[in-house]
């Protein structure tokens, strides 16, 4: 990891309308981010954790250019170029998808059951036509499918062949085929096996460090993101909480929300007696969400002040971001 940003998104909204529900009434709208700013160094395993709802996919599909940007903008810099994602060019965009790619959730929707796995990987590198001829593509996926653990007679079946954890491993083989630099991991363990999930994790993290990549891990689990991230940001109702470091994040805590996610992470400490801080009620619909800060009407510590204005997220220190009121206080009775 560098201390170059790859990806920096400042102000980055993502809304969507949704239909009217009277003539004469305002058209409602989701506003699924809301003024995020974040900075992706290059060469790390970047975590974005929240609960379902909370804005995490499409955050990470707006640094991919897949979903619309309301407001904002979002900058993919590297040696050889530089996108701003909210003016590309239709040229600058293809060159970009060459540089990007996403991992999806489900491994068993994410395959198509009438290709074998040797098309389902070489498909990036026809469609975008980075090789020559069918002996390059060959080569190119035989070199992928071996760093992600598959083996010839693997490239000769069909998905249903295989576990989910093996077709986990060909969709990473999928999206890293046409050697990105930016890839976008969207809860690509949530739906294996807790036994499958650290094979895959590991491989992920040994295949960045190898290619040099940067990734943008998306996950609902702490527990996961500890394992491989380097630095991590919380969101919650579209907008960011708290961002730091995975090992400063996790021992010292300064938003009420991470806190509370925090503790409901299993101890296998069997003197550990703290209890989980229960979160009480849902997210407020991002339709119509509460004034002030977001979080207020779930927050054991709310003041008038929470439901007044909306906290800014602030240095805590020189890599820790709070958006929170009164993180300064609770730090103290910690």
């Amino acid at each position: 990891m560098t201390d170059k940003v790859l990806i920096k998104a400042r102000d980055l909204s993502v809304h969507y309308p949704l239909a009217k529900k009277n003539l004469f009434g305002p058209r409602p709208v989701v506003k699924a981010v809301e003024g995020v700013n974040m900075d992706i160094a290059k060469g790390s395993f970047f975590g974005l954790v929240g609960e379902s709802g909370s804005g995490k996919t499409t955050l990470g599909r707006a640094c991919l250019k897949a979903a619309p940007i309301t407001r904002g903008s979002v900058v993919y810099e590297d040696e050889e170029v530089s996108y701003d994602l909210t003016t590309i060019s239709k040229e600058e965009l293809t060159d970009y998808r060459k540089r990007s790619q996403l991992i999806f959730q489900d491994p068993y929707a994410a395959l198509s059951p009438r290709m074998t796995v040797r098309d389902i990987i070489a498909e990036p590198l026809e469609v975008m036509g980075l090789t020559k001829n069918r002996e390059e593509t060959d080569e190119r996926v035989r070199e992928i499918a071996a760093k992600c653990r598959l083996n010839l007679e693997h490239l000769r079946r069909f998905p249903h062949a295989f576990s989910g954890g093996q077709r986990q491993r060909i969709s990473i083989a999928r999206a890293l085929v046409s050697r990105p630099h930016f890839v976008v991991a969207d809860e690509s363990v949530a739906a294996l096996d807790v036994s499958i999930q650290a094979d895959v994790l590991n491989l992920l993290k040994d295949i960045q460090t190898e290619m040099g990549l940067t990734f943008l891990f998306i996950s609902h689990d702490l527990s996961v993101v500890a394992h491989v991230c380097d630095h991590v940001a919380v969101m919650y109702l579209g907008r960011l909480v708290e961002s730091a470091p995975t090992r400063e994040l996790f021992k010292a805590p300064r938003h009420p929300y991470t806190k509370a996610l925090l503790s409901a992470i299993p101890s296998l400490d069997p003197d550990d007696t703290s209890v989980a801080q229960k979160l009480e009620g849902e997210i407020p619909s991002p339709t119509n969400p509460p004034p002030g800060c977001k979080f207020q009407t779930r927050c054991p510590f709310a003041t008038d002040i929470c439901r007044k204005e909306e906290p800014k997220l602030v240095h805590s220190s020189s890599a820790h971001e709070v958006a929170c009121h009164h993180w300064q206080d609770l730090m103290e009775e910690a």
